[in-house]
């Protein structure tokens, strides 16, 4: 069976913690990943070789492996360039996912000038892309990207009035894309994880609302807060 298929109709876990969060740490992510899979997780989504490695020591799933890494003059951060691509390949991640909006890349490539060059050197390798807007995704799509997710909906200045989960562009997707559409991005709860998979997703990435306990923390203290004191 190949990883597209081994993901279909399940949830895909993101295990991230950047340096500044206090989770930063490939053993702590790693243990992160095996609880996900424990609790029935199909995949994991992972940051930086050191954190992929450690998890896949640990965890058979499938993994969606990105590097964060922030270049002068270009917002695009998530597997910006060929050397993160090949260090993701390096460590062996079933799926490597990548920015794919239209925003300007720190090598001066367009997306599909990047991909294409990419694809050229990797033609097996499963590529996911973190798109922002319908356009985007279709354009990812015709381009020869594998999978197509709304990671960055809400995250840029042209999507960055959205309400997110955006259910209407997911929806759009899946009708109108050509390939499988992850649905990924500010999905906080089941219910809503439950209503972006009525659209037809082949499968769903959450994150912050499982594996960052600072943010669930703050969410339960602005409830608290709230109600005011008794």
């Amino acid at each position: 069976m190949n990883v597209i298929d081994k993901i279909k109709g399940g949830l895909i876990v993101s295990c991230q913690a950047l340096e500044d969060e206090p989770l930063y740490s490939p053993f702590i992510m790693a243990r992160m990943a095996k609880a996900a899979e424990l609790g029935g997780a199909v995949g994991i989504r992972a940051n930086s070789a050191i954190d992929i490695q450690e998890i896949k020591k640990l965890v058979p799933l499938p993994v969606i492996g990105i590097i964060k890494i922030e270049y002068p003059g270009s917002p695009v951060y998530i597997t910006p360039t060929m050397k993160e691509v090949e260090t993701l390949v390096g460590c062996g991640c079933e799926i490597i996912a990548m920015d794919a909006t239209n925003r300007q890349r720190p090598d001066g490539q367009t997306l599909k000038e990047f991909f294409t060059v990419v694809r050229e050197k990797y033609p097996t390798q499963v590529f996911m892309a973190d798109c922002a807007t319908y356009q985007e995704g279709l354009d990812a799509a015709a381009m020869g990207f594998d999978l197509i997710a709304t990671t960055l909906n809400g995250y840029t200045e042209e999507s960055k009035n959205d309400i997110t989960p955006n259910y209407d562009l997911i929806s759009a997707l899946v009708k109108n894309s050509s390939k499988p559409v992850i649905a990924e991005g500010n999905i906080r709860t089941p219910q809503q994880l439950k209503i972006a998979k009525s659209y037809g997703i082949h499968a769903a990435v959450v994150g912050s609302a499982i594996t960052r306990p600072e943010l669930i923390t703050r969410r339960f203290v602005e409830a608290m807060n709230d109600m005011g004191t008794p």
